[in-house]
């Protein structure tokens, strides 16, 4: 199967590449400089040059704060981006597979959030997320899409990433404790990935269960108890002695864009759907701290 992977060097495409090449799979995953996401006529002549059958599109304006002000550049790449992606798979009969965001949501609910809840984006990154997977479900037949959370990997720029190095630097780390999610491990979210482009790519002829679906790390949280096991597992392994870490609430970390108060996910549609097991999210971050702390005598 011919595939076009987008964002292949952020967090999610760097755990998924590997898979489908694994799968024998020919994969194409044009760095930004290749495939500028943001020039309609870039997208254009890509397709031109590839005529993809699968396209999971892993790439997003995830610049949550500096979206505010610069609106253009995130619907760009957010919803005009996949709304062109999906009239060219139509066009050609294609399959995409979208990923989207929890911050579609405002957080005003106390109950996971099912893909029948209606979205409310707080911020202007929600909002051309939203638009994006909005044109996805209209314009594609042929569609996936993924909603997810908290994403977090040994890759790129990341939460666990930023709280490893700043325990490093501090003695005390104030972390928001009133905003409650999923954590998902970009490993875990691949997995899943190339599970349903496996059934994709198996179901010719067969009802294939196109639509919207959730897939978090299994587990809830807030940022605070998130860092707590961060520190909790570098103390683990010899490393973070002595630092301390603070519940804070929302109004004493103030940011340009709006945060959900509440984005967990009700995921029991994609286990369904697709067979899919979700791990705890604790286990999977133990797995990439190991990744991203030197063995043991290493230095």
């Amino acid at each position: 199967m011919k595939v076009l992977l987008t964002g292949g060097i952020g967090q999610l495409g760097s755990e998924l590449r590997p898979r489908l090449v694994q799968r024998g799979w020919q994969v194409f995953a044009p760095g930004p400089e290749e495939l500028d996401l943001a020039r309609p006529e870039a997208i254009d002549f890509y397709w031109e040059k590839i005529r993809p059958e699968l396209v999971i599109n892993a790439a997003a304006y995830t610049a949550v704060d500096r979206a505010e002000s610069e609106p253009d550049q995130a619907f760009a790449v957010n919803a005009e981006a996949p709304a062109r992606i999906a009239r060219l798979c139509r066009g050609s009969g294609a399959s995409l597979l979208h990923v989207s965001t929890d911050y579609v949501f405002d957080g005003t609910k106390t109950t996971p959030y099912t893909e029948d809840d209606p979205v409310n984006p707080l911020g202007v990154y929600g909002r051309s997320k939203a638009a994006g997977e909005e044109a996805v479900r209209a314009l594609c037949p042929r569609h996936v899409v993924i909603r997810t959370s908290w994403l977090y990997s040994a890759h790129g720029v990341n939460f666990v990433k930023t709280v490893m190095r700043l325990a490093g630097e501090r003695e005390e780390l104030r972390i928001v404790d009133d905003q409650q999610g999923c954590p998902t491990s970009a490993a875990d979210l691949a997995q899943a990935i190339e599970a349903i482009a496996l059934r994709l790519e198996q179901g010719a002829g067969s009802i294939l269960p196109w639509g919207l679906y959730h897939y978090c790390g299994q587990g809830v949280t807030t940022w605070y108890g998130f860092a707590r096991e961060i520190l909790a597992l570098l103390q683990k392994h010899g490393r973070a002695r002595g630092v301390r870490v603070v519940p804070i609430a929302t109004a004493e970390y103030p940011t340009p864009a709006r945060r959900p108060a509440y984005s967990v996910l009700d995921c029991r549609r994609i286990e369904t759907a697709f067979g899919l097991s979700r791990p705890p999210w604790t286990e999977s971050l133990a797995r990439v701290l190991a990744q991203l702390l030197p063995a043991p005598g290493a230095g």
